[in-house]
């Protein structure tokens, strides 16, 4: 009992990670990645929604919406990205 009341009381360590100066240009690229699939991602949304447009006028109705929902899980893996990396390691 008198151990597993100092395990209790101690104090679980919580490092907090910290990016050695030879990522720093790792991290830039990264960052330049992100930013640019982030703006194809808002171009691919623009683009189905003007597929959207035309196929309404020739009345084929909503058959992009499935383009619509590939892209934004598109934009939803790039922006989650570096947590579900963080899960896996």
């Amino acid at each position: 009992m008198n151990s597993f009341s100092a395990l209790a009381a101690s104090v679980i360590p919580n490092p907090t990670p910290v990016v050695p100066e030879q990522a720093k240009g790792l991290l830039t690229v990264l960052n330049w990645a992100s930013g640019i699939g982030l703006v194809l991602g808002v171009l691919g949304v623009i683009i189905v929604g003007i597929g959207m447009v035309i196929q309404l006028r020739r009345g084929e109705g909503g058959e992009s919406i499935g383009k619509l929902g590939w892209v934004l899980a598109g934009c939803i893996i790039i922006t989650g990205a570096s947590g579900i990396v963080r899960a896996f390691v």
